[in-house]
């Protein structure tokens, strides 16, 4: 009878304690569905996709990476979900992923040409409403611009890189040479140079786009901001006086030898390793190379403490020297079709905002938005290229890029015919206006 007894208490016992068990299983399983809902319902996920990978572009990840995490911890209900390609695995997948409408809620595009396409296909959605709430006034004169199709900003420009005349100082003061503010003064410090022996301008026009940011400057300061993008859209026309007047004096800048000999079979990089080892003693290139002027320790400090550079001079009393040849790099586009188009654009904005000061600072990158240079560490080249850029009064998108690929291709063809002097300025113009009417 003991035994019978005990049994049945060791029974009710073990009983009591799987009911027990199961209803905390239970309450465990519940309260892990009621933390799923919670999480679900509250934080948001947003998919951002980027083309610096670490190894190639170990700055501008480790400025991502820090981005995300402080806004993050700023925005609790949201999460960066992230995805890294190299350049061209990003530009593959872009196409891949629009074919399926599978586009991230963030992501990287480029301007003019490439964002046609996808904004034509409803694949990126506008931005117009971040503009208007304050956004817009922090871009530098015309890089948000680059970014616009039919008046509706589609991405938000994060670089941007513009053109000038860097010199070398050394060989300047050897002729009492000063930094030329006309057209007359650059011709008058190109002849100085040549009576002297010294090859006046560096320039690899093999690659052609080095050649077409010469012309554009001229069409800019002869003809003012808008007749070259006017030519390229059709509002207006290659044949303006402006246009025709700016390719005959490119042709008089190479009948007066202003370029290095063998300049049309040269490619850029040629070029700039003739200006960096003081063989010439101009070169016309964009911000990307500052670092080569002022912090890459590869070059030797005496070049580097020898570089200056001026803005494009005025030509014949015309044109304003804050309207700058350029353009902006990658900019931030959110998807049309995201289901968390709110959160991303949130995420754009503030992304945006934190990496002008820290691209410049800690990468070497000329930010799309303003700085002020003086409060910041840094070379003063940077310092008084930043300067300008807050007095900017216009950027020019390089025409290529406002371009199809076939008229981009035929432009560069026409300005490597313009600088071989096989082509007259008439016949520049006129090849331009039949490839474009063609397209």
């Amino acid at each position: 009878m003991i035994k019978k007894k005990a049994v049945t208490l060791i029974i009710s016992l073990l009983a009591v304690m799987l009911i027990a068990a199961g209803c905390a299983d239970s309450e465990d399983e519940t309260a892990n569905s009621d933390t799923g809902a919670e999480n679900t319902g509250e934080t948001s996920t947003v998919e951002f996709m980027h083309l610096w990978p670490e190894g190639s572009s170990a700055e501008h990840h480790r400025i991502v990476n820090d981005i995300i995490d402080d806004f993050e911890a700023e925005n609790e209900g949201i999460e960066i979900d992230l995805q890294v390609l190299s350049n061209e695995q990003y530009k593959d997948q872009m196409t891949v992923l629009s074919a399926g409408d599978e586009l991230p809620d963030v992501g990287m595009t480029w301007a003019a040409g490439y964002l046609d396409p996808f904004v034509d296909g409803d694949k990126f959605a506008p931005l117009d409403d971040l503009m208007e709430d304050g956004l817009g006034d922090q871009f530098i004169a015309g890089t948000a611009e680059s970014f616009e199709v039919d008046g509706s900003t589609y991405g938000l420009p994060l670089e941007l890189n513009t053109s000038y005349v860097f010199y070398n100082q050394t060989i300047f003061d050897e002729y009492n040479l000063e930094e030329p503010e006309t057209y007359e003064e650059l011709e008058q410090v190109v002849d100085t140079l040549s009576e002297n022996g010294e090859e006046p301008i560096a320039l690899g026009n093999r690659d052609r786009w080095t050649g077409s940011m010469w012309y554009m400057y001229f069409a800019d300061r002869i003809g003012g901001a808008d007749v070259l993008n006017d030519a390229i859209d059709r509002t207006g026309s290659f044949e303006h006086d402006a246009l025709i007047q700016a390719a005959e004096e490119t042709q008089n800048m190479v009948e007066n030898d202003s370029f290095i000999s063998g300049f049309n079979g040269l490619a850029d990089e040629e070029a700039k390793s003739m200006f960096m080892n003081d063989q010439a003693a101009m070169y016309m290139i964009a911000t990307w190379d500052l670092p080569n002027f002022t912090t890459n320790e590869d070059v030797p400090q005496e070049f580097r403490d020898s570089v200056g550079y001026f803005k494009f001079p005025t030509v014949d009393g015309q044109g304003d020297e804050d309207s700058f040849v350029g353009g902006p790099g990658v900019g931030l586009f959110v998807g049309e079709n995201s289901d968390v188009q709110e959160e991303s654009k949130e995420f754009a904005s503030y992304f945006v905002e934190q990496w002008g000061e820290m691209a410049v600072t800690e990468a070497g990158v000329i930010p799309a938005t303003t700085v002020d240079g003086e409060t910041l560490d840094l070379p003063d080249m940077y310092v008084d290229v930043l300067d300008d850029l807050n007095e900017a009064s216009n950027l020019t998108l390089y025409a290529d890029v406002q371009m199809s690929a076939g008229v981009a291709d035929t432009h560069l063809d026409l300005i490597q015919s313009l600088f071989g002097m096989e082509i007259t300025p008439e016949e520049f113009a006129e090849q331009h206006e039949e490839a474009l009417s063609n397209e």
